[in-house]
């Protein structure tokens, strides 16, 4: 099995699932009650919280440098957010990064999708780094929430979701979000969060989900096992 490097911590929530599914999926694969070797680097969410790129790039530069040397052959953001890094870092390292975008691209042209819905915090849905590898290298568009809705959007996964707080309020509000986005022409919504997937289940919507941790573990047990 490859050595896989993950880097989380944004939030510690996610980073456990993270970890876990990919030791149950690897040993579901296997056929044993193994698990594979894993290096992980979890760093402190205040760093994301404070939005200084710069300081965001560095860091995430430096664990990625870290882990290269321990002998990871590829790694994994474990979050969507840190994933605005990825553009500076990739080309200063000599492994990949398996990019969350990618792992929403393989899933949507298998379900036949060509416009999703973006819920997640402000920087995830704003920034681009999804959009961009969505339309780049899968021809699919993205619709993200109108503006108004921003922050109260933020609000919940930073100050909730990524504290462990799944409230019912922030339920309702995403699943009026995914009407809202429906209506625009989504054909599916991607959970853009790495906790939304623990608030919003298949079973709460008609509309397709397609939730990044899941696709991205999937991603991750693809490569440690291939």
């Amino acid at each position: 099995m490859k050595l896989l490097g993950l880097i989380g911590g944004t939030s510690y929530h996610s980073t456990i699932v993270y970890y876990r599914m990919i030791n149950e999926m690897v040993a579901k694969e296997i056929g044993t009650q193994g698990n594979p070797p894993l290096l992980l680097y979890s760093l402190n969410i205040e760093l994301m919280r404070s939005q200084d790129v710069d300081s965001i790039n560095a860091e995430y530069l430096k664990i990625a440098q870290k882990l290269e040397r321990a002998g990871a052959t590829a790694l994994v953001i474990c979050a969507n957010t840190p994933h605005m890094a990825y553009e500076y870092v990739q080309p200063r390292i000599g492994i990949p990064i398996l990019h969350i975008a990618d792992a929403i691209g393989k899933e949507a042209k298998r379900m036949e999708l060509s416009q999703l819905g973006l819920l997640g915090n402000k920087p995830t849905m704003t920034k681009g780094f999804i959009q961009k590898i969505l339309k780049e290298n899968y021809q699919i568009q993205t619709i993200i929430p109108e503006e108004r809705f921003l922050p109260q959007a933020h609000t919940y996964v930073s100050k909730e979701l990524t504290q462990g707080v799944f409230s019912v309020q922030a339920k309702q509000f995403f699943l009026n979000q995914m009407q809202l986005l429906k209506t625009r022409g989504a054909e599916g919504i991607i959970l853009g969060c790495t906790e939304l997937p623990m608030l919003i289940k298949a079973d709460d919507t008609e509309l397709p989900l397609l939730p990044t941790t899941d696709l991205h573990v999937q991603m991750a047990v693809r490569f440690i096992l291939n």
